[in-house]
């Protein structure tokens, strides 16, 4: 099958799609041929909005371009194997065939049940990571744009950053393996930074040699380092308690609080495991006879050689991001206890946890009423278990687990915690920040990074950031409003709002 051409108009395409509820859309099978399951979107007014206008757009240039994110959640209906719904979190957007923001579950008893790269994304395992303090603000204002210029300097930034964590050849497939396993041995991580990391921070079906020469020798010089894009580090402060017994387990329940938030990825090598693992899906599909409603949705069968090779060299991407995430961890500590004349630990710079989301993972899920494991798909979508799941650290048992949601330059971030509803709705998923509103190219060409920067300086955040042209392409009028997303999801009952956090100081790219 090819793309959807039909030539309907933007009347009879809406007749696909039903409001479920306040929160909530259903896209009816038969929007694209072949739908295995319906899709299901979350948004409020101000969202279903913006998702509507891009499906008018569509419509309107004759259904050239980019397909909406509305067509990406009904193509991935549409893949073999797939169960219950393809759901989309109101941070939706379009990505590279499944949409940023999409979660979908395939039945690992199935055998025509596929693994798809473009499930995951090119940046395999991109996860926020929030350390506390025990600062306040009242105690980094004085030396903020000090702190600013340490983090900085101390992270390396930017599109062709290399790392300064010394690594060798050996050093890289061990971490590729071992996760932060070896960045525990190597003594770049707390042990009990390993308990607040989704899958203790290391995958266990990783394996380095399904990791491209190419790829390793794009991530060798790139362990410990920011990148570029929507990447940053953030000095961020507690804005707003909505959950007091969440926020005091999280140790977060100060007003004023100065927390860092960091999000970041796999750089350069997760980028290169998903486009050798999509070059290798393309001939798999002609050898099999598979097809799908868009060619970026290349995928193969999981318990397929081809589909295999791919989980492992994805899971070793993803112990090299939280290897990554890690590094960067003990540089903000560095930084931090060098400014305040302290210990990272007399500072209480504890990880308060780590998610991912960009990632697909093996998980036991109700379908139909019968315990099923899955093989769930997560792209730009955070996994949100509710309380007492064996799979969440003891500590946050009675919460449900911490999802971080950064929002964009500028702006505020969340805290928020998984619900039972969540679980059963949305394969114990939730949203990831703010959901890309206008084109990076748009951006540029719109808006001015002066005034950009001016903003931000009226609102007393500080700035350090590598290139002027990022500074439009991720100004806060780039995304949608991560409170409306926030919002949402919360609304909806996928997830639970415990913490705003506000922004002091931005590090980028």
């Amino acid at each position: 099958m090819k793309r959807h051409t039909g030539a309907r108009s933007y009347a009879d395409e809406c007749k696909f799609i039903k409001r479920i509820d306040g929160t909530s859309f259903q896209i009816d099978k038969g929007f694209v041929p072949g739908m295995n399951v319906p899709g299901k979107f979350y948004a409020n007014k101000r969202l279903e909005t913006l998702m509507f206008d891009e499906l008018k757009l569509h419509v309107q240039r004759g259904e050239s371009g980019f397909l909406p994110a509305v067509k990406q959640i009904a193509n991935v209906a549409s893949l073999p194997g797939i169960v219950k719904r393809s759901v989309a979190m109101p941070d939706v957007h379009a990505g590279y065939g499944f949409a940023i923001g999409n979660v979908a579950a395939f039945d690992m008893s199935d055998p025509k049940a596929v693994v798809s790269p473009g499930g995951v994304g090119f940046d395999i395992n991109c996860g926020v990571r929030l350390l506390r303090t025990n600062l306040l603000e009242k105690d980094v204002k004085p030396l903020q744009e000090r702190l600013a210029q340490a983090l900085f300097d101390h992270i390396p930034v930017g599109v062709g950053s290399k790392g300064i964590i010394p690594t060798t050849a050996k050093d890289l497939d061990e971490a590729l393996e071992m996760g932060m396993d070896w960045s525990l041995r190597e003594g770049y991580a707390w042990v009990e930074d390993k308990e607040h990391c989704e899958e203790y921070g290391r995958m266990l079906n990783a394996d380095p040699s399904k990791v491209s020469r190419r790829a390793k020798k794009r991530g060798l010089p790139q362990l410990g380092t920011l990148g570029a894009g929507n990447h940053y580090a953030e000095i961020q402060v507690v804005d707003e308690v909505y959950d007091k017994v969440a926020a005091k387990k999280m140790g977060i329940d100060t007003k004023g609080q100065v927390c860092v938030m960091i999000h970041s990825g796999s750089r350069g090598l997760g980028h290169q495991v998903a486009t050798d693992a999509l070059t290798v899906m393309e001939s798999t599909m002609a050898r099999l006879g598979l097809s799908t409603n868009d060619k970026q949705l290349a995928c193969a069968p999981i318990n397929s050689k081809e589909g295999q090779d791919y989980l492992s060299g994805m899971a070793a991407a993803a112990n090299y991001a939280w290897v990554n995430r890690s590094s960067m961890t003990f540089l903000a500590r560095q930084t931090f206890a060098k400014v305040f004349k302290s210990t990272p630990d007399d500072l209480d710079m504890h990880v308060i946890y780590d998610v991912s989301h960009n990632i697909a993972k093996i998980e036991e899920h109700m379908v139909d009423g019968k315990l099923k494991k899955l093989l769930v798909h997560r792209k730009g979508a955070t996994r949100a278990f509710p309380p007492h799941h064996p799979l969440i650290p003891v500590d946050y048992q009675t919460i449900g687990q911490p999802v971080l949601i950064g929002g964009t330059m500028g702006t505020c971030s969340y805290v928020l915690t998984g619900t039972d509803k969540g679980m059963k709705d949305t394969f114990g998923s939730t949203c990831h920040g703010a959901g890309r509103a206008m084109s990076r190219n748009r951006s540029r060409n719109t808006l001015d990074y002066k005034q950009v920067l001016d903003r931000l300086g009226k609102k007393g955040i500080s700035i350090r950031v590598a290139s002027p042209k990022l500074v439009m392409e991720e100004a806060p009028e780039s995304y949608k409003n991560v409170t409306d997303v926030v919002d949402s999801c919360h609304a909806a009952g996928i997830s639970k709002k415990a913490v705003k956090l506000r922004p002091l100081a931005v590090v980028k790219g």
